[in-house]
């Protein structure tokens, strides 16, 4: 099966999503959320104001589909590091990472 192409307006996309509530954390997001002490609304906060780290962005052939990465500041300043995924007409929050923290 042909890989289909990267989009190009991913921030524009995930600032919709979020604004109309078409986002949804998958489990590993929630865990990792738990483990490295970043909110949902941090994620968000990034994913709103952050910018896209277009070297991180990787397809993932069992999903087909494309995971970008988006990193910024959180709500408590921790530079944080945001992977999500385009599903349908929604966004799905995969991983979060706090750059700011030895894992």
């Amino acid at each position: 099966m042909k890989r289909p192409p990267k989009l190009q307006n991913v921030l524009e996309l995930s600032r919709q999503c979020i604004e109309s509530g078409k986002y949804i954390p998958t489990f590993h997001a929630e865990c990792r959320q738990l483990e490295r002490d970043i909110t949902l609304l941090d994620a968000l906060h990034v994913i709103k104001t952050g910018y896209r780290e277009l070297k991180k962005d990787q397809y993932k052939e069992e999903w087909q589909a494309w995971n970008y990465a988006v990193r910024g500041i959180s709500l408590q300043g921790d530079m944080i590091r945001v992977i999500i995924s385009f599903e349908n007409d929604g966004m799905l929050i995969i991983t979060v990472i706090n750059l700011s923290r030895d894992e």
